[in-house]
C-alpha cells in the first residue's frame, strides 16, 4: 500500500496541515515534500520521510515513487507559471502510478463568470486533473479570514475606515488553520471518490459585517468604506504591492499578494460569485469551523504571515 503525501510544508497552510497529519496518522504511512532542505529537516528529525522537490521542473515522477494519496498545495504565484507547475506534478503523478490527488482550489472556481484571476489557474488545474484520470479531492477554499483580519489591523492603525472593493458582497471566511485541517483529513478520506468540498467558514459575512466584529471584540471603531476597484487598485499601489505575483514583493509586507488578485476576488464577492456556505468542513472533519470572531478573539494567532514562493 502506497503512502500518503503531503506537498508545500515549507509554506503556510502546508505547515499546519502537517502538524495535523502528524496527530491523524502513523509517520511511517507519511511523506513531507517542499522545495526548503532547511524547513524539511525538523521533520526529519521527527522521523518523517522527507522529499526535496520543486514543482516548476519536470521529471518530478521519481519524488512520487510509492505513493498512493498526493496532496497539492497551490502555488503561491498566479498564471502560466503556476500553471506549468501544477501540470508537471499531475503528469509525474500519473507517470509514478499514484493513484488520487488532493487539490487546494478555490470556491466557485468552474463558474466561467467569476471575475477572479485567481480562479483561472484553479479552474485549469482541476479540469487537467479530471481529464487525467485519476481519481481526486478538490478542496474548494474561501477566502482566508487571515487576511482580512490583517487587514483589519492596517486601516486600524491608519485611524482610516478599512476601503476595499467587495461593497455588500458576502463571504464565508474560513481560517487557513481549518483550511489544513481539511487537507490532512482529505488525505485519509478513502470513501471521497472524484469529489468537491466546499471548503467555508461557519457564516455569510459582508464586510461591514466584519468590520463590525472586529470592532465589538477589540474596542477599535473604524467603518467600511466601499470604493471602486480603480480605487482599490491605487491603496495597494502605494503600499508597494505588485500588480501581478511576477512583481517585487516585500518583506513582512501586510498584503503578501498581488493586487490583481486581490482586486478581482474583491470584484468576485461583491458580484455574488463567493457566497457559498456548505457544511461540507464539519462533514469532513467531524469539527466546526472556527468563526470570525474566535479568530478576533486570538487575534495574533490569526495573520496572514510571510510570503513562500519558490519561482523559479
Amino acid at each position: 500500500m502506497g503512502k500518503l503525501l503531503l506537498t508545500g510544508v515549507d509554506g503556510n497552510l502546508g505547515s499546519l496541515a502537517a502538524d495535523y497529519l502528524l496527530s491523524l496518522a502513523e509517520k511511517s504511512s507519511l511523506i513531507f515534500g517542499g522545495y526548503s532542505k532547511s524547513a524539511l529537516e525538523k521533520y526529519e528529525n521527527q522521523g518523517v520521510e522527507t522529499r526535496q522537490m520543486n514543482f516548476n521542473h519536470k521529471g518530478l515522477a521519481e519524488k512520487f515513487e510509492d505513493v498512493a494519496v498526493l496532496a497539492l498545495i497551490s502555488m503561491p504565484f498566479v498564471g502560466e507559471k503556476r500553471q506549468a507547475a501544477h501540470k508537471n506534478v499531475v503528469d509525474a503523478a500519473k507517470e509514478a502510478g499514484v493513484k488520487k490527488i488532493i487539490y487546494t482550489s478555490l470556491v466557485n472556481a468552474s463558474d466561467p463568470t467569476n471575475p477572479s484571476k485567481e480562479k483561472i489557474d484553479h479552474a485549469f488545474t482541476e479540469k487537467y486533473i479530471e481529464e487525467s484520470g485519476l481519481d481526486y479531492i478538490f478542496l474548494r477554499n474561501s477566502q482566508y479570514a487571515e487576511a482580512m483580519i490583517t487587514n483589519y489591523f492596517t486601516f486600524v492603525h491608519a485611524n482610516a475606515p478599512l476601503a476595499n472593493s467587495q461593497g455588500d458582497g458576502k463571504m464565508a471566511y474560513i481560517s487557513r488553520r481549518d483550511c489544513a485541517k481539511a487537507v490532512a483529513y482529505a488525505l485519509l478520506a478513502d470513501d471521497l471518490h472524484k469529489s468537491i468540498q466546499n471548503i467555508n467558514g461557519p457564516e455569510l459575512l459582508t464586510m461591514a459585517e466584519f468590520v463590525a466584529i472586529g470592532n465589538d471584540v477589540t474596542g477599535n471603531n473604524i467603518t467600511y468604506k466601499a470604493i471602486t476597484d480603480d480605487e482599490n487598485y491605487a491603496i495597494f499601489d502605494a503600499m508597494g504591492v505588485p500588480r501581478t505575483t511576477d512583481g517585487d514583493f516585500k518583506d513582512n509586507s501586510e498584503a503578501p499578494y498581488s493586487s490583481e488578485g486581490m482586486v478581482t476576488f474583491a470584484q468576485a464577492i461583491r458580484e455574488g460569485k463567493m457566497d457559498l456556505c456548505t457544511d461540507d468542513f464539519e462533514n469532513l472533519t467531524g469539527d466546526k469551523a472556527l468563526t470570525v470572531r474566535y479568530m478576533f478573539e486570538h487575534e495574533a494567532e490569526f495573520q496572514v504571515g510571510e510570503r513562500h514562493s519558490q519561482d523559479n
